[in-house]
Order: C-alpha cells, then sequence, then structure tokens
C-alpha cells in the first residue's frame, strides 16, 4: 500500500497538462518539493514556475530529480520519452496520474464529473458553488477557473470535486460519492475503438459510485438503462420529463434568466453570465448537486451569479457592440455544434466566422465528416493544420481532409500567420477561435488586432 504521507520529493513528466499541473499544485500546497518536465513551455507552465515549481522543457536524463520519491506520469507522454524510460530502467516509485488521484481521493467524499464533454464547466461549476456560498471542497479540474484563475484548490472539508477524465479509462480509478455524466459520445477511439466500448467504460464508471450516492446522468443518453448506480436522477436543459430541468429560460445581454425545477421543487430567478444554452444544462445540474449536498438555496443563487466561466469555455474575449470574439476548446463535433449553435443563437443575424485548429490525427481521421458537417454551420470557416500532440503523422490525414467535405465553400486552409493577416483584413461580427490544441497562442495577437 502506498503512504502518500510518506511522500516527500515529485517529479512529473508532462507537468503541463491541465491534470497533471492541478497534481503538481496538491504536492506543492502540502509541502512537498514539485519538480517537471513538458515538451513546450505555456502559459501554464509559466504559472507553474511562477509559483515555485521548477520545470524544463528538453527531454535529458541529466535533469530528472534523481531523488524522487515518486513519479507521475501522463499516457499522453510518448513511450520512447528519455525521462520516462531512466525512471523505469532505475525502478522508481511511478504512478499515472489517475493512480495518483484514486490514491487521494481514498478517504474523502467525491464528486466525480464525467462525459465526453461538459465535464469541465460542470465541475468547475460545482466546486465554485461549494467555495463562494462557504461550504468549502478540494478541487482538481481540468480547466483554469477564471474566478480563481486556478485548476486546483485546497479547503479543510474533506470533499473532493474532481473532473473524472475518460481518456485511458482513467475515471475507472475514482470512488465517487456522487457521480454526474454529461454525455457518452464516441471519442478517444485511438483507446477504445468503437463508440460502444467507450459507452462501456462510462456503465463501468456509472458502478463505482458507492451505494449511498446518487448518480446524476442527462436525460436521454444512449444505453442509459445499463447504468449501474443504486440511486440516479435525470437531468436535462428543459424536458420536464427529467427530474431536474430549467424554465422560464431567456436571454439578455449574452446572459441567461431561468429557473430551476427539481423533484417538482421550483426555484426562481437564476442568472447564469455564460453564453450558450449547453451551460444552462450544464447549471442545472450543477445547482442540483449543491441542493443535494443540502445548501441553502439564495447562497446558490448568488454563487451561480457570481461564476465567470471557465478559461476557453464559450469565454468572451471581446464583446462590445460591434464585434464578440470568443474563444473554445471545442475539439469533438458535438462540442463545435453546441459553439456554432449558441453563437449564432445568442447573435442573432451576426456573420459569425470560426477558426479551428483539428486536434489529433487519429479524430481527424475518425471524425472528418462529423467536423465537416458542424463546421458548415458558420458563416465562415478557417483550418488551421492539425495539431498532433502526441502522435505521428497519418498517410493522408490533413485538414484537407475535413475542407473537401464541407458544404460550406466559404472557407479555407490557414496557417497561423495567414490567420492573424485575413483578421487584419476582413470584418466579423462574431469571431470564434475553438481547438485544444495551441490555438491559445493566438487569442492575445487576435484581442489586440480586434481591439
Amino acid at each position: 500500500m502506498i503512504d502518500l504521507n510518506k511522500i516527500n520529493k515529485v517529479f512529473f513528466v508532462g507537468i503541463g497538462g491541465i491534470g497533471m499541473s492541478a497534481l503538481a499544485r496538491y504536492f506543492k500546497f502540502h509541502g512537498r518539493e514539485v519538480r517537471g518536465y513538458d515538451k513546450t513551455p505555456t502559459v501554464l507552465t509559466g504559472q507553474l514556475e511562477a509559483e515555485g515549481i521548477p520545470v524544463h522543457f528538453n527531454d535529458e536524463p541529466e535533469n530528472v530529480m534523481k531523488d524522487a520519491d515518486l513519479v507521475v506520469y501522463t499516457p499522453a507522454i510518448p513511450a520512447e520519452n528519455k525521462e520516462l524510460q531512466f525512471y523505469r530502467e532505475n525502478n522508481y516509485l511511478l504512478l499515472k496520474r489517475s493512480e495518483v488521484l484514486g490514491l487521494i481521493t481514498e478517504s474523502s467524499f467525491n464528486i466525480c464529473v464525467a462525459g465526453t464533454h461538459g465535464k469541465t464547466t460542470v465541475s468547475t461549476m460545482i466546486a465554485h458553488i461549494l467555495r463562494h456560498t462557504g461550504y468549502g471542497c478540494n478541487a482538481f479540474l481540468g480547466g483554469i477557473a477564471v474566478n480563481y484563475n486556478s485548476n486546483y484548490w485546497s479547503d479543510k472539508r474533506n470533499l473532493c470535486v474532481i473532473e473524472a477524465d475518460e481518456y485511458d479509462r482513467s475515471f475507472l480509478k475514482l470512488s465517487p460519492d456522487f457521480a454526474i455524466i454529461t454525455a457518452m459520445d464516441a471519442d478517444h477511439l485511438d483507446i477504445y475503438g468503437t463508440e460502444a466500448e467507450v459507452q462501456n467504460s462510462f456503465i463501468e464508471f456509472s458502478g463505482r459510485v458507492k451505494n449511498t450516492g446518487t448518480l446524476f446522468y442527462k436525460l436521454g443518453l444512449n444505453r442509459s438503462d445499463e447504468l449501474r448506480a443504486k440511486m440516479k436522477k435525470t437531468y436535462h436543459l428543459d424536458d420536464s420529463t427529467a427530474e431536474i430541468y430549467a424554465t422560464n429560460i431567456r436571454m439578455e445581454n449574452g446572459s441567461y434568466f431561468f429557473d430551476f425545477v427539481m423533484d417538482n421543487e421550483i426555484l426562481n430567478g437564476f442568472l447564469l453570465n455564460m453564453g450558450g444554452a449547453h451551460n444552462v444544462e450544464n447549471a442545472i445540474v450543477s445547482i442540483a448537486v449543491a441542493k443535494s449536498l443540502g445548501l441553502e438555496n439564495e447562497k446558490i443563487k448568488n454563487a451561480v451569479a457570481a461564476f465567470k466561466g471557465v478559461k476557453r469555455r464559450f469565454e468572451y474575449i471581446v464583446k462590445s457592440e460591434g464585434q464578440v470574439y470568443i474563444d473554445d476548446y471545442a475539439h469533438h463535433p458535438e462540442e463545435l455544434r453546441v459553439l456554432i449553435h449558441g453563437a449564432k443563437a445568442l447573435f442573432k443575424g451576426k456573420k459569425t466566422t470560426i477558426i479551428f485548429q483539428p486536434h489529433l490525427f487519429t479524430r481527424t481521421r475518425d471524425f472528418a465528416d462529423g467536423f465537416a458537417e458542424v463546421l458548415s454551420g458558420a458563416d465562415e470557416v478557417i483550418l488551421l493544420p492539425i495539431y498532433p500532440a502526441r502522435e505521428k503523422p497519418i498517410p493522408g490525414v490533413e485538414s484537407n481532409m475535413i475542407l473537401q467535405k464541407m458544404k460550406n465553400k466559404n472557407a479555407r486552409i490557414l496557417d497561423k500567420a495567414g490567420v492573424l493577416n485575413w483578421i487584419a483584413k476582413n470584418k466579423s461580427e462574431v469571431l470564434i477561435t475553438a481547438g485544444a490544441g495551441d490555438i491559445d497562442q493566438l487569442i492575445e495577437p487576435i484581442k489586440k488586432i480586434l481591439s
């Protein structure tokens, strides 16, 4: 049995990942010596360094922490990584991120948020509500909460809010008291092979909910009748056949007003200062979790109204009368569908341009038809070259694969410099950047041009 209390020095291989950085912050907060490696510097690695966590970017064994008590790695790190090989060959204690998270949360009350999309926003909303109301929680998030500019925080209450990642079946290491499943669409087919296998993994996750706990899941999920938790509750944006839903939804200046219904009890007058009706649905299940913990109605309302969102989740970068610029992490066809539909619903009649960077060769290959269909819903489309992340190129798989399948012919492929040049010369009332790669490097330059 591994006792984390006896761990004093921790090295992270892939420390710049959003989940890895949250764990690094956890160990640093608890007084451990923490260092790490990542492939490239990012805003997040810069923040870690500013917090006293050294990070290096050249993969050489001489840079590693030789006296590490624990080495944490992410499955996204390639097997040929020299530092990981060094630790393997020298028999260090090596654990995946998911295994460490499982150890940390063995003895806590856990709220675990899973789903092929929506999980980052829901987990951040729940953690924010618990923090803002004074109830308190520990948070391990897959995005940066704008309110706190962090993906991790600690509290004396022994309760953890955790983004439960399905990649590499990581979430099967967790023991939820409350679990949420937002979606079970096909994704990570490089890991799972088929959509059915993705769903099997979520069904297995649902079986990990403790007998005293509750599973909240979106009404209408495929195979929802196979979900195994003892206590289950359904939620939906506005379908009154669900046990939890919203009513009287109305839009005003990019914000939403709505009433909340749970078990036939109505709470009036919620305000959410986020774009996209899907975020109202995310708020609905977050409120339901807070209610199930016994939080006061007015405190929950105030917390929802104060929520500023998650960086790169329908995030307003520029919002003025003549120009709206939204940035989003969307990297799956369904996420893009919701993003484009949400922007068009909020800003009716305005020209919408989306700049999309496909993420992974396998995902582009597996979902090229879906990407082409949903992107065609925008007025104008710019595709960046594929961001490879952990993958090697696949012959014939490139952004042009999506472009050729699109019905909307007002589309082109540009590199980053070409995108900035295009924006400087063309007017788009609603501009969106989307993708899970390094497209976020364009945010500040675009903002500068638009300003």
